[in-house]
């Protein structure tokens, strides 16, 4: 049993489903790939029981077979090859060896029949999205998911679909980011899922900001969500369980808008960070005409100050936030400019994008 093909065209798949095989696992075969030939393809699938990545690609197969080889090994030593190179893999008893150029690896093997496989996909309902605007929804908001906490239904991202969109939310408690994007769907009304945490950072990987995107077609079935791109399918569990009510969270209109050069506001938070107390990371907002004052402190009494010149003309006051959580919105922000809207030092602030409202962002206050 022999497969034939190039480092390159070899590459590229076990660099798409590497980050899905668990460096710890319980199964030992969880951390290799399945290898399903055929005449003129293979299949490479990996996954860890919760996500699980299909993609194809062509290769000459001596005869249609199946086998599991260690995915991390393989990916190294094909990462590690000069470029250009051929590549072989000779399939005997229990045994892989890999020949390219003058190299000789050998790989052990563990049975194909015993490799773990996501429960069949029946789809209830099916969406296109254009590539680039997935992972815009993405980058926008999966930073403020949370991590590892008790309240499962955080540790994930909100998809919310409609006839006219797609809305992506996500919340630690601390922070939220909601952002969306404009989908005509004729076949739904209103269904809402949670996508797990890895999926959502395996899934962004894959995704790519093209100038001609390619289309997504996105099917939901009860327990599961897949992703079909080109010949690659991206497949995962869903979080059962039911998200907060967002829209209680997000501040009513109303309050004061502060408008300030996003740049310059992220340099000064940077600059004020270095000096602020290394557990809590506070920094002090105060406002006043046309001026926004940045004050940090720690434990052994060092401070730092920073004033800008902005946009702003409501009351004086002053409001102490996590400087992580703030930069963390700055460096999603697209536009020059940034806009606050700010009510009281007990509430929380909106973040936005100054003339666009796709996204918002909302971050609660603490005390200094």
């Amino acid at each position: 049993m022999i497969i034939k093909t190039t480092r390159e065209m070899l590459l590229v798949p076990l660099m798409q489903i590497n980050g899905v095989v668990e460096r710890r696992q319980t199964l030992p075969i969880l951390a290799n790939v399945l290898i399903q030939c055929q005449s003129d393809q293979i299949t490479l699938t990996a996954t860890d029981l919760e996500v699980e990545i299909q993609t194809t690609m062509p290769a000459e197969c001596s005869e249609a077979f199946e086998i599991t080889l260690p995915a991390r090994k393989l990916f190294d030593i094909c990462k590690a090859l000069p470029e250009g190179l051929n590549v072989a893999l000779e399939i005997e008893k229990e045994r892989a060896l890999l020949k390219s150029g003058r190299g000789r690896y050998t790989l052990g093997i563990l049975p194909a029949t015993e490799y773990p496989a996501i429960e069949s996909h029946e789809s209830e309902y099916e969406i296109i999205i254009p590539e680039n605007q997935l992972k815009h929804l993405i980058e926008k908001t999966s930073f403020a998911m949370a991590q590892q906490d008790v309240r499962y239904y955080l540790n994930g991202l909100l998809l919310e679909f409609t006839q006219e969109r797609v809305r992506a939310v996500a919340t630690d408690g601390h922070r939220l980011a909601l952002c969306d994007v404009s989908v005509q769907m004729e076949k739904i009304e209103h269904e809402k899922i949670i996508l797990p945490r890895k999926a959502v950072l395996e899934l962004g990987r894959m995704l790519a900001d093209l100038d001609v995107p390619e289309p997504i077609a996105i099917s939901l079935s009860t327990n599961h969500i897949r992703f079909q791109r080109g010949n690659t399918v991206f497949t995962s569990k869903l979080i059962d369980g039911n998200f907060p009510d967002y829209e209680r969270v997000i501040p009513a209109p109303g309050g004061v808008v502060m408008e300030v050069q996003t740049e310059l506001l992220k340099q000064a938070l940077q600059r004020a960070a270095i000096l602020s107390n290394e557990k809590f990371r506070g920094i002090r907002f105060s406002f006043s005409e046309n001026r926004l004052d940045l004050t940090a402190s720690n434990q052994e009494h060092d401070e730092a100050k920073e004033s800008l010149e902005v946009a702003y003309e409501g009351e004086e006051m002053s409001i102490g936030f996590n400087v992580g959580y703030v930069l963390d919105v700055l460096n999603v922000i697209e536009t020059k400019e940034v806009q606050f809207v700010v009510t009281d030092p007990g509430s929380s602030s909106v973040v936005t994008n100054k003339d666009r409202d796709d996204c918002l962002y909302v971050v609660m206050p603490m005390r200094i």
